[in-house]
């Protein structure tokens, strides 16, 4: 005959390094997504929040939508009263408001 039978060959268990080498890659990845996905998002998430409850009366805020106006009043935990032009003056929800442009200084509204 041309071709030799195959003889097979016991195959050893598989060692507890297989395994550990065929995890690494996925043990490596979830340290990256941590600290280059995760913690970041969280970052940002941490500062807009701190940026919206910062926001008070006489700010120059940019709504979601690309809308510049100045905050006249804040109406609850919620709503701004925003004023885009000369008597024109809408409602806008805290949680829409993309930047705050103009930090004003506090005005106290105790001087008499």
């Amino acid at each position: 005959m041309l071709v030799s039978p195959a003889f097979a060959q016991a195959a050893g268990a598989p060692g507890a390094a297989d395994y550990l080498t065929s995890l690494m890659p996925i043990l490596l990845i979830i340290p990256i997504f941590y600290f280059l996905i995760i913690r970041p998002q969280q970052k940002r998430v941490k500062e807009q929040k701190a940026m919206l409850d910062a926001i008070r009366r006489n700010d120059v805020i940019v709504t979601n939508g690309g809308i510049i106006g100045k905050v006249t009043r804040v109406k609850d935990d919620n709503e701004l009263e925003v004023e885009l032009a000369e008597n024109v003056r809408v409602k806008v929800l805290r949680s829409m408001v993309a930047d705050v442009r103009t930090k004003a200084e506090p005005v106290n509204d105790n001087k008499k």
